[in-house]
């Protein structure tokens, strides 16, 4: 089971300061998981221009130029926020029993170290 999913709040926890120009501190949604590559793309953090060529619609209105994006982050490089602390903590997993319409099932849940919530 993976630590870190889509749709988790997480943080930098290395890099250059945001006072040098760096991303370290910055809190942001992972958008996709590259697993092969054990990359993370964060919403709002480590943007790179990309310059794509300049075309033109059917309408008239020109496409390509220089755009942001986000590049995708080392997955070691970010920690999962608990959202009791808002602050950088490790991933737990533990086996719970679940009873489901009368079906007794064994899941894995991923839970905070720091404050011990679900997550």
């Amino acid at each position: 089971m993976a630590n870190i999913k889509k749709g988790d709040l997480v943080q930098v926890i290395s890099g250059r300061t945001q006072a040098k120009g760096g991303d370290r501190g910055k809190q942001g949604k992972v958008l996709e998981v590259l697993v092969e590559q054990n990359r993370v793309i964060v919403e709002g953090v480590n943007y790179a221009t990309k310059h794509t060529r300049v075309g033109q619609t059917q309408r008239g209105t020109k496409t390509g130029g220089i755009e942001t994006i986000e590049a995708p982050i080392h997955i070691s490089n970010v920690a999962l926020v608990d959202p009791e602390t808002k602050k950088p903590t490790r991933v737990g997993h533990r086996v719970e029993e679940q009873v489901k319409d009368g079906v007794k099932r064994t899941v894995r849940v991923r839970y905070a170290k720091k404050s011990g919530k679900d997550l």
